[in-house]
């Protein structure tokens, strides 16, 4: 029987080779035992909100992501800060969950990894807690200066880094596996 947690994770870039993105792949490789993660690669699909076009004929792409959200154990999301605040394409994609309620409830971990981040995070966490997204403060994680602590290969090369991000998983595994009622 596979116990695995399925999770969907996010990376806020849309760049093919970013630092968030590596960093979910990082992340994917450290507990194979306990996740299966799944890159959600869609984000530049979604078309712009519209709260004109959330009816009956959605638009396939947001039908696709709000599936995909549903289906999910719990999503990670990893995004950089782009001009002090959130990524225009992560926000966007956020907002088509607001009325269809796919994270109200869901256990998500925030990691928010970038020059900064700070403003950004601040954003994000709050949106999130407005849509009621199941984020603790142990499933949070700000990772300044990204970019001197993994490689290109999608390895973290920093040991604190690396101790603080499986701090979180064990935190969003207990989340997903105990957390489900609370």
């Amino acid at each position: 029987m596979d116990n695995k947690a399925n999770i969907l994770a996010i990376s806020g870039s849309t760049r093919s080779s970013s630092s968030n993105l590596n960093l979910i792949k990082a992340i994917a490789g450290l507990r194979p035992e306990a996740f299966t993660i799944t890159i959600y690669e869609g984000l530049s699909d979604l078309p712009h909100f519209n709260p004109d076009m959330d009816t009956a004929n959605l638009h396939p792409a947001v039908a696709e992501f709000r599936k995909r959200i549903s289906q999910s154990d719990g999503v990670l999301i990893c995004t950089p800060e782009y001009a002090m605040g959130v990524p225009g394409t992560l926000k966007n994609a956020i907002d088509w969950t607001v009325s269809s309620m796919e994270f109200s409830k869901k256990p998500t971990a925030l990691i928010t990894a970038s020059l900064s981040g700070n403003m950004a995070h601040q954003s994000l966490s709050g949106t999130l807690q407005v849509i009621e997204a199941k984020v603790t403060d142990e499933t949070h994680l700000l990772v300044p200066f990204v970019k001197t602590k993994i490689s290109d290969a999608g390895e973290i090369t920093d040991m604190k880094t690396l101790d603080e991000i499986e701090k979180l998983l064990t935190a969003f595994e207990y989340l997903i596996r105990n957390g489900k009622d609370q």
